[in-house]
């Protein structure tokens, strides 16, 4: 297995996520956008998710060539974006915007179906291939965070198109695995689709995802608001993905041990008082330091557990729409639908409702949960 190269992409490719989301909508506040539009403009990003990965999905599953559509989308996506740098108008970077997250959504998706084929029986491996991830996001937001401080905002797009342009580098040297190697599953997509745990836990990851949607577009802003640097700013962003790191080193263990329904239900009800205490509380450090620790279970325990559900339901053949459908849905939809509402809310009424809705949300996806998912077989 080639753990390493693996393990780069991650690197490079969250490395990119640790830049774009705590900072990108800062780098529009700065170029004089109000808040209803970069709300906009960072839905857009998350829109083409609904659309692009089950495109490139659907080519991946029928070529079984992966990592060539990996390659190109992350080719593509660092082309698109470098025209941040010839206009600053808001239709300009909102047909930017679509053009590089059209491709650069393309990537993950395809990635995670191939790190499960290379590792074959070993799922549980999987948490210590995608911490990378979370070290090369964790490297990035604190770093940028006392270099913009200190140089300015307007490095971003030149940090962004470096990372872009890693993430295609390392994508060449991940090889693509052997068509022979998938399981074969001749069950029509429907059939898995019609299946009510199926149906239940897409529904959560969307509805989980739209109630991050304020975190992932307002909360340097919400944080900058109520007096925190952009240093403090980028050391909060950090610690919740270095509490998401420890819980990936520890997947192996927990999942045995309370089972995958378990876990995601504890992710989803600790979402809820997350969100609560960062909309209630952003004067107090300590709170918002505790916030940031329940990233742990709202995004590590959450996506560890979810992406290997999504694994468990769709096999051999479906695997690449599986992926893409998880992406599409919550990251995609989930994430557009949470940016576009969290832009207006929080522009006509405030962080607190923001928040409060967010929390909402995510009460709403542990009853679905409790309801729809079965108990696995490993509690």
């Amino acid at each position: 297995m080639p753990y390493w190269r693996l393990s780069g992409f991650y690197l490079f490719y969250f490395a990119s996520l640790g830049a774009l989301l705590p900072y990108w909508g800062l780098y529009l506040k700065s170029l004089g956008y109000d808040i209803t539009a970069i709300g906009n403009l960072m839905a857009i990003i998350m829109a083409t998710k609904i659309i692009s990965p089950n495109i490139w999905g659907w080519i991946a599953d029928h070529t079984g060539r992966r990592m060539a559509i990996v390659r190109l989308g992350s080719l593509c996506a660092a082309l698109a974006f470098a025209g941040v740098f010839f206009q600053d108008g808001f239709i300009w970077l909102a047909i930017v915007m679509m053009l590089f997250s059209f491709f650069w959504n393309a990537a993950l998706p395809q990635f995670e179906a191939t790190t499960f084929y290379h590792l074959g029986d070993h799922i549980d491996r999987y948490s210590s291939i995608r911490l990378w991830g979370s070290i090369g996001f964790i490297a990035t937001v604190w770093g940028l965070g006392s270099l913009m401080q200190g140089q300015g905002i307007q490095l971003l797009p030149w940090i962004l198109l470096g990372l872009f342009t890693a993430i295609w580098i390392n994508s060449l040297l991940v090889p693509e695995e052997a068509a022979g190697h998938l399981a074969l599953d001749h069950s029509p997509l429907r059939k898995i689709l019609s299946q009510p745990h199926v149906v239940g836990l897409l529904l959560v990851c969307f509805l989980l995802q739209a109630g991050h949607g304020p975190y992932y577009t307002f909360y340097s802003i919400h944080m900058e608001a109520h007096g925190y640097s952009l240093s403090m700013i980028g050391g909060l962003w950090a610690l919740g993905v270095i509490a998401e790191v420890i819980v990936f080193l520890l997947m192996h263990r927990l999942v045995p041990k309370f089972g995958l329904r378990n876990l995601l239900l504890v992710s989803l009800l600790l979402a809820v008082v997350r969100w609560l205490l960062i909309g209630l509380f952003p004067e107090h450090l300590s709170v918002m330091l505790f916030a940031q620790i329940l990233h742990a279970a709202t995004f590590g325990v959450y996506h560890a557990a979810a992406i290997q559900l999504i694994h468990t339901y769709f096999k051999g053949k479906h695997q690449g729409k599986g992926q893409a459908l998880y992406s599409s849905l919550s990251f995609g939809a989930g994430g557009a639908l949470g940016s576009f509402y969290s832009g207006y809310v929080y522009d006509y009424f405030g962080a607190l409702l923001m928040f409060g809705i967010a929390a909402v949300l995510s009460l709403l996806a542990f009853l679905i949960a409790w309801v729809s998912i079965p108990a696995d077989k490993t509690t």
